[in-house]
């Protein structure tokens, strides 16, 4: 048994003996209970369809079988007595497969989170592209910065010159990060969305695309109209996609010569037209004021549909059946008009 008792490196033979026997035996525990987990967890995701069994699968492999692995060989490495710059080489190790595996966990935690946040949106899939992107370089970034402190590097100059370049870049760049930060507020808030109508200044359109420092509007003539996102969320915007129904206000004038009974009869019959139209709500009709050139009647109605083209439709039965029912009448609509008196002389 001399030969256990050999020494190499300030370790017996015994001590590397021991070292091999429980790396061996820890690496079979851990694969063996590995296989017995991912067995069941694939059997119960293939039973229920469950995406978090799937996503229990792969995290397994992906992030606690090798961090298991590495665990027991730097727990094996402290039963050997390592000097110095060996020591240091496996110190180094650990903290490179804890910031990197850490990095890796956290980008896929970001990945998930933002992926299922657009879940259903195609309008947001750009978004989350570009979210996705700046949390990854986010997160490298930041592990790369531990790994370099922890293995002895300097980091306070580089931490500084990154910021005085970040701002100088963001200064540079002020406009375009104006547009991507809208951008990400438009994705957000989520004032419109791509097929809103929308209204936003002196621009109108449908919207057909929402890019990183643009978004793309057809224009009712059909030119596409192509307005930065700064422009749009600095401004108002009117979204007819929620709107229910239409308000309609308007105003007709009749003549002065107008009889009172007959001012009495034109709600009535204004009433029974708005009334017998469909897809309307009467909403008020009354004789409310006397204009310069005429008896004027304010009528308001709801269209109850948010399409222009049915409003359209309404609008103009409406308007038929009034200047028909004022024809019956004998009513006539007042336009401005000038009397001349002329006085002879005696």
């Amino acid at each position: 048994m001399e030969f256990l008792e050999l020494t190499f490196w300030n370790n017996t033979v015994l001590d590397y003996l021991v070292f091999l026997g429980v790396l061996a035996l820890g690496f079979v525990l851990i694969f063996a209970c590995g296989r017995i987990a991912l067995r069941r967890l694939d059997a119960h995701q293939e039973r229920t369809q469950s995406p978090y069994a799937q996503l229990s699968l792969l995290g397994i492999k992906r992030y606690l079988l090798p961090t298991a692995y590495f665990t027991l060989f730097y727990a094996c490495t402290r039963m050997l007595h390592l000097d110095a710059k060996l020591e240091h080489v496996v110190g180094c190790l650990s903290v490179l497969f804890a910031v990197v595996m850490g990095a890796m966990f956290l980008a896929s935690l970001a990945t998930l989170f933002f992926t299922k946040l657009g879940k259903g949106k195609d309008s947001a899939s750009l978004a989350i592209k570009w979210l996705i992107r700046i949390s990854k370089i986010v997160i490298w970034g930041i592990a790369l910065i531990l790994l370099l402190d922890n293995v002895g590097v300097k980091i306070t100059s580089l931490v500084t010159g990154l910021g005085i370049g970040g701002v100088a870049l963001a200064f540079a760049a002020q406009s375009a990060l104006s547009d991507i930060f809208c951008f990400f507020t438009i994705f957000f808030d989520k004032p419109f969305e791509i097929g809103d109508f929308i209204i936003a200044g002196e621009h109108m359109g449908n919207v057909e695309h929402i890019g990183v420092k643009t978004t793309r509007l057809r224009a009712i003539g059909g030119e596409q109209l192509i307005v930065s996102n700064a422009d749009l969320t600095g401004s108002r915007i009117r979204n007819y996609k929620t709107m229910q129904q239409r308000r309609v206000c308007f105003t007709l004038g009749v003549t002065y010569d107008t009889s009172t009974e007959k001012l009495k009869e034109i709600p009535v019959l204004i009433r029974q037209i708005v009334e017998e139209t469909e897809n309307t709500t009467f909403g008020r009709v009354h004789f409310s004021a006397f204009s310069p050139f005429s008896l004027s009647i304010e009528v308001v109605y709801f269209v109850l549909s948010a399409d222009y083209d049915v409003y359209m439709d309404i609008n103009q039965r409406i308007n038929l059946a009034i200047k028909d029912g004022f024809e019956r009448l004998g009513v006539s609509f007042a336009f401005p008009t000038t009397t001349v008196q002329l006085q002879g002389k005696n």
